[in-house]
């Protein structure tokens, strides 16, 4: 199992620029919100038949009932909850993951990739897809604000290309 160091390395400086303290205050207060719901979900899919489409799954029917900013917390969340215990038990939060990760115009912010981006460096490599949310959310910025470059070069993750929309 992997393990992140948590709270703490949130605004801690040193490889990142560190985040104001009202801001990681604001993530940790959404995703308390959602966590009850998402936990919830989570025990009940991990019961359930793993073949199921999405759509039919307890965390299909929450992230449904959800609007854009609680889809984000949902997805911030459970993002942290697979880097603190990636294993065979965060199957059905690595698919959650995965299916907010495929969702366009959730209006991520730089902050907030950010974030992630530094929970999924002190995961370590153990967590295999410990970039997939990052990586989509941050696809979905401005290039100007893209926060790949305040990595470390051993947690470099290459840049995606953005279609071309300007013609």
């Amino acid at each position: 199992m992997a393990s992140v160091a948590g709270r703490a390395t949130a605004s801690t400086p040193g490889a990142f620029p560190p985040l104001p303290r009202a801001v990681v205050q604001s993530f940790y207060r959404r995703m308390r919100a959602v966590a009850p719901a998402a936990v919830g979900a989570i025990e009940r899919d991990r019961a359930g038949d793993p073949e199921r489409a999405f759509a039919d799954t307890a965390c299909g029917r929450l992230a449904r009932s959800l609007d854009d900013a609680g889809l984000r917390a949902l997805g911030m969340w459970t993002h942290h909850w697979c880097m603190r215990f990636y294993d065979d038990d965060t199957r059905a939060a690595r698919r959650l993951v995965r299916e907010i990760a495929a969702r366009p115009g959730l209006g991520w912010t730089a902050d907030e990739v950010r974030w992630m981006l530094r929970e999924s460096v002190w995961a370590g490599p153990g967590a295999a897809e410990r970039f997939t949310l990052p990586r989509a959310a941050a696809a979905q910025l401005p290039a100007t604000d893209s926060p790949f470059d305040e990595l470390p070069p051993e947690a470099q993750v290459p840049h995606q290309r953005r279609p071309d929309r300007s013609g």
